[in-house]
């Protein structure tokens, strides 16, 4: 399988140093990214496009490997090449006509060459050559320049045709790992995964900052959807989980703070908590889900108040986003289901808040509170790698297993949607359900309580997470389902 791979337009724009160092990086990452997947993988290249070729003999890996280039940052397009040496003009129309013959007919087309090299031809005699031809051999409607209904794309470098089959859209951006770092305020609902989203889009490698205001349920939730946006965007490099035990600083204010001044003081000292983390890790930079007016704390006056309780710069990429379309962005990258099956916590609800905080109000409630509680919280966060997040969560938990499911018992699938469809988990004679395990701790007060549940899992983590998490709920219903392996 070979690929070329197209970098960010504006990295071609960069210095020639900063050029060739972002390209290295963008390299890097592919090969990080796909080597669980094909581990012979190289890279070569680091001024116009980068040359990816890995050996790919499994359709489904294929396809795996496509979609994880389009959601690395820093390319803006690629597509699969067939290579073949550089023979003449009609060894050239062969190869387009076996790759793009049958899709010309009746159609209008144009021929894109590039060229790199020293030939004795130039790039356009090459595409009026093969052009004409393949007008006349294959019964196009005719040349079209622009805007054709089909484009024959290749490339001749130096002795060597290049035949493109397919091309895919990039994500855009630069590379994670060329730029500066930064720690989102994660909540785990459509705008802060979104505004996470955005900035590994940008090529800013992303910490994860959870302020935990009293629900383990919250708690793995926003872990999960962390978890995803990691692996779907910024794999190739390690990331952090922090999570803060707020509940006792959220009671301090219910107590010490005016009611109407809440929402913002809130806001203002999980700044202050967030900006000790970042310091500490020696990142410069906090990021949140914030747009205007959204809620009432988020009104221009309020967000000046609430950033004066930090010297770090806070980076808020959804600030002038309407609603829908930070939903739409959430279907789009896939958080939405997370986000609308969050489970709700109870946080600091004002009856009357305010919207024009003023500065002297604020730091006057302030001295109500006993920043020692805050300090306390910060020394309890926990700190974990993203990518061993889930594995560690489950390796202490005690949940009974059984390898076999009996008449009667319901196996609920929590699988993703995606990965449930591609391998549909079949069991005779025994009823299965598909609830995503971003759905469960909602929904599973729903169902039957007579009836009795197996939760089941590729690989057994997560479903011991979620049964868990239901037993500690008063749930004693529910099992994970683990299939014995076979033995060869």
């Amino acid at each position: 399988m070979k690929l070329i791979v197209k970098p960010f337009a504006e990295i071609t724009i960069k210095s020639r140093p900063v050029r060739k160092q972002f390209m290295r990086q963008l390299g890097k990452n592919i090969r990080v990214t796909l080597r669980d997947l094909t581990p012979d993988i190289t890279t070569d290249g680091v001024w116009d496009n980068i040359d990816v070729q890995a050996t790919v003999t499994v359709e489904s890996v294929r396809q795996e490997v496509i979609a994880r280039l389009t959601c690395i940052p820093g390319i803006q397009c690629f597509y699969e090449v067939v290579e073949f040496p550089l023979k003449d003009f009609d060894d050239i129309v062969e190869k387009c006509k076996a790759e793009y013959g049958a899709s010309l007919k009746d159609k209008t087309f144009a021929v894109r060459c590039k060229r790199a090299g020293k030939h004795d031809f130039t790039s356009m005699d090459v595409d009026r050559y093969v052009g004409s031809q393949l007008r006349q051999q294959c019964g196009a409607a005719g040349i079209k320049m622009k805007d054709p209904d089909v484009e024959v794309r290749f490339e001749v470098r130096f002795d060597r045709l290049l035949l493109e089959k397919q091309r895919h859209q990039g994500l855009g951006g630069y590379p994670l790992g060329s730029l500066e770092q930064t720690l989102v305020l994660m909540s785990g609902g459509f705008d802060s995964t979104v505004a996470a989203y955005r900035m590994l889009r940008r090529g800013l490698m992303t910490h994860f900052c959870f302020f935990n205001l009293g629900g383990r349920a919250h708690e793995l939730g926003v872990m999960e959807v962390a978890h995803y946006v990691w692996e779907k965007f910024a794999r190739s490099h390690r990331s952090l989980f922090i999570s803060v035990p707020f509940e006792e600083v959220v009671a301090e204010i219910l107590d010490k703070v005016d009611n109407s001044q809440m929402g913002v003081i809130l806001k203002r000292m999980m700044l202050r908590a967030a900006t000790k983390i970042a310091q500490g890790l020696e990142i410069e930079t906090l990021t949140t889900g914030e747009a205007v007016s959204q809620v009432s704390s988020q009104t221009l006056r309020n967000l000046s108040v609430i950033d004066k309780a930090t010297d770090l710069l806070v980076m808020r990429p959804l600030i002038a986003s309407h609603k829908q379309d930070i939903i739409d962005t959430a279907e789009k990258i896939g958080t939405a289901d997370f986000a609308r099956h969050m489970p709700e916590y109870c946080g600091v609800i004002s009856v009357n808040p305010t919207t024009r905080a003023k500065l002297h109000r604020i730091e006057h409630e302030e001295t109500q509170f006993d920043m020692a509680i805050l300090e306390q919280a910060v020394d309890k966060a926990v700190y974990k790698t993203i990518d061993k997040l889930i594995d560690e969560l489950g390796k202490d938990i005690q949940v009974e297993e059984v390898h076999q499911a009996l008449a009667g018992q319901i196996v609920i699938d929590i699988r993703h949607p995606d990965q449930a469809e591609d391998e549909p988990l079949v069991l005779e004679g025994i009823e299965v359900m598909l609830l995503p395990f971003y759905a469960i701790n909602n929904k599973f007060k729903h169902l039957e309580s007579n009836r009795q549940y197996l939760l089941y899992c590729d690989k057994g983590v997560m479903s011991r997470l979620h049964a868990h998490h239901l037993l500690h709920e008063g749930f004693d219903n529910v099992r994970v389902y683990r299939p014995a392996v076979e033995q060869n």
